[in-house]
């Protein structure tokens, strides 16, 4: 037991999974070394939601700008009076 390879997963302490790697894998069962583990092949399922597509990204620095605009305007009017 001592001899067997050891997973090559890091836990969230950052160090390494002390667990045996799974027979002729590189992860233990609890990292994916277990039988059809993980997300399936063409999974049309996954939802993808956009929030990292270049136009969505476009689009939250022009609203960004937009509101430093209009908080210095509001700053601007606020000093005159």
């Amino acid at each position: 037991m001592r001899s067997s390879p050891r997973c090559g997963a890091r836990t969230r302490d950052g160090d390494a999974c002390r667990a045996p790697a799974a027979h002729g894998k590189m992860r233990c069962r609890m990292h994916g070394g277990a039988r059809r583990s993980g997300a399936p092949r063409d999974n049309e399922n996954a939802r993808t939601h956009g929030l990292f597509a270049k136009e969505a990204i476009a689009e939250r620095r022009q609203i960004q700008l937009l509101l430093a605009e209009g908080r210095k305007l509001l700053k601007d009017l606020s000093g005159q009076s």
